[in-house]
């Protein structure tokens, strides 16, 4: 896995100097329908279009299939924002996404959520 990303940027009276909606371009609703638990991988295509850092923080982390849960928390945006630029990606080629296989047949499998929960509570 690669590297934790470097602390953001702070003002001690304002918090993060670059607010997240910025790297959006103040989108707050994603193009494609992803989940938590969506999986996204790289595909080696170069991003078409304008791009943001972020973008390519994404790209770097997605040489295998990481979940979308996994992605916000590495490059420290919200969801929200993530599946925004990750919609992005998607549109232009550079990702492809795909549900979990679940071992189950239930979803909600209890097993799994607490894997997920312990998984989320390691990267805070």
């Amino acid at each position: 896995m690669p590297e934790p990303l470097p602390e953001p940027w702070l003002d001690d009276d304002a918090g993060a100097l670059v607010r997240p909606f910025t790297a959006s371009g103040g989108r707050t609703r994603p193009a494609a329908r992803l989940d938590l638990l969506t999986l996204v991988l790289a595909t080696g295509t170069d991003v078409r279009g304008p791009a943001v850092p972020e973008h390519d923080q994404l790209l770097a982390l997605c040489r295998g299939p990481v979940s979308v849960a996994e992605l916000a928390a590495h490059i420290r945006l919200p969801v929200t924002i993530t599946k925004v630029l990750l919609s992005d990606l998607l549109e232009r080629g550079a990702v492809t996404t795909r549900a979990p296989g679940f071992q189950s047949q239930q979803p909600t499998d209890k097993d799994l959520l607490e894997a997920v929960l312990h998984g989320l509570r390691k990267r805070l």
